[in-house]
């Protein structure tokens, strides 16, 4: 389980095709990260399979590949991490389990006094979640759907510290991003189209 408070910002230092997946090797300034454990990379919650001084490597594996952008990283990409939530630990962002839903594409940035606003065009089984003031996960980081133009645009709000301190400043129009919608309002709804049946 995650936050969607991103700790750091790596460094992809290679991208290698393996057994039908994905080597992905991060370079980061955490210095404790052992084999086995989770960490969100750009929102997907990946193992780690090996560490080194400044370093670790994941597998992505092919079913990953088909739902993310993982396929299109290169050396020297800059990329959103967290590590998995400890017990006791401050919910700073909100509930997010770092599954990736499905990719997003940035229709618009604007620049408004304090802020950056883009509108996102998003998969449909997304949209139906998201709502205005509601949470999703964009690359990782934890946002408030600040309206939706349209049924599947959704327009979010980015403040100072999070264009300083996330990959989000970044974006610009045609780039896709990793989704994940509003993890109870998920289960809310997968209830009440059940409930249909």
């Amino acid at each position: 389980m995650f936050t969607g408070i991103v700790t750091d910002v790596g460094v992809v230092a290679s991208a290698e095709r393996s057994g039908g997946g994905l080597e992905l090797t991060i370079d980061c300034s955490y210095r404790d990260l052992e084999s086995g454990e989770s960490v969100a990379i750009d929102g997907a919650c990946l193992t780690v399979a090996a560490t080194a001084p400044g370093r670790f490597t994941v597998h992505v594996v092919l079913t990953s590949l088909e739902r993310t952008r993982f396929a299109d990283y290169r050396a020297g990409q800059r990329v959103n991490l967290e590590r998995a939530l400890r017990a006791g630990d401050r919910l700073g962002g909100h509930l997010v389990q770092a599954h990736v839903e499905g990719v997003g594409k940035v229709e618009s940035v604007e620049d408004r006094q304090d802020a950056r606003i883009l509108n996102l065009s998003v998969p449909a089984d997304v949209a139906k979640i998201s709502v205005p003031l509601g949470s999703i996960t964009v690359d990782g980081v934890s946002l408030t759907v600040n309206a939706k133009p349209s049924p599947e645009i959704i327009q979010i709000s980015l403040i100072p510290f999070t264009l300083q301190h996330t990959t989000l400043g970044e974006r610009r129009v045609g780039d896709q991003v990793h989704l994940e919608s509003d993890t109870i309002g998920k289960y809310v709804a997968y209830l009440l189209d059940s409930r249909k049946d």
